[in-house]
């Protein structure tokens, strides 16, 4: 497939680099230049510096043959424009977009983005259930089981505990997604710092959840 992701920051980075493990073409497009150097050094892939609102720079991407655009933007309102002009302007098969704030889902839906992901959903859904699920869960897996996201519940022995997340070094191709802290959801930025009993959400894949685990806890 030919896919166009925009954003640059970690799910955008994890998005690519796995799709270019699985020999997809991928381009990126990100507004922040070091970003996109940053990226540059990792993958060989065409990476544009630029805002993906902006058609030229879509059209800069290959959008005319791309398979699917998907937007991972912090910003819904330009997640919600980069996939109207997709299906609009140049008629893409398949939009995906990044849901940040939740009240915004049903808008994504009605105005024709095809898989709206909202992970806040998806949160709220541990929280409620909370009593199903032990102390590592499996929530979702995806593309065709080789991607999972994960909830850990952090003890007192976690070796994590009391760190700033900007001085953890998460295993291979794992990014953490949210914090539940109590009724709390917390976007995670590298100055949050992780506490016992959080309840950690990450995106990694399959093969690394057991690595993943004895990262978080310690032992086992």
């Amino acid at each position: 497939m030919y896919v166009i992701i925009v954003g640059g920051s970690k799910i955008g980075h994890f998005l690519a680099k796995h799709l270019v493990k699985n020999k997809h073409t991928v381009v990126l497009i990100e507004q922040d230049k070091s970003l996109c150097d940053e990226i540059a050094k990792e993958l060989d892939i065409t990476i544009i510096c630029g805002d993906g609102c902006d058609p030229y720079y879509l059209e800069e991407a290959g959008i005319s043959r791309a398979d699917v655009i998907a937007a991972v933007t912090g910003k819904d309102d330009d997640n919600l424009v980069i996939c109207q002009l997709a299906k609009e302007k140049f008629h893409i098969p398949r939009t995906v977009a990044r849901v940040n704030d939740p009240r915004n889902s049903h808008i994504f839906s009605e105005l024709g983005v095809d898989v709206p992901i909202d992970t806040i959903e998806i949160i709220a859904k541990i929280i409620e259930e909370e009593v199903l699920f032990s102390d590592f869960v499996n929530l979702l897996s995806f593309n065709r089981g080789k991607l999972a996201i994960v909830r850990v519940d952090l003890p007192e022995s976690s070796p994590v505990i009391n760190k700033m997340v900007k001085d953890i070094s998460l295993p291979k191709d794992s990014v953490l997604v949210s914090i539940v802290r109590k009724d709390q959801i917390i976007v995670p930025k590298g100055d949050t710092v992780l506490l016992v009993n959080d309840d950690i959400i990450a995106l990694t894949l399959v093969e690394n959840k057991q690595e993943l685990l004895k990262y978080f806890l310690g032992n086992i």
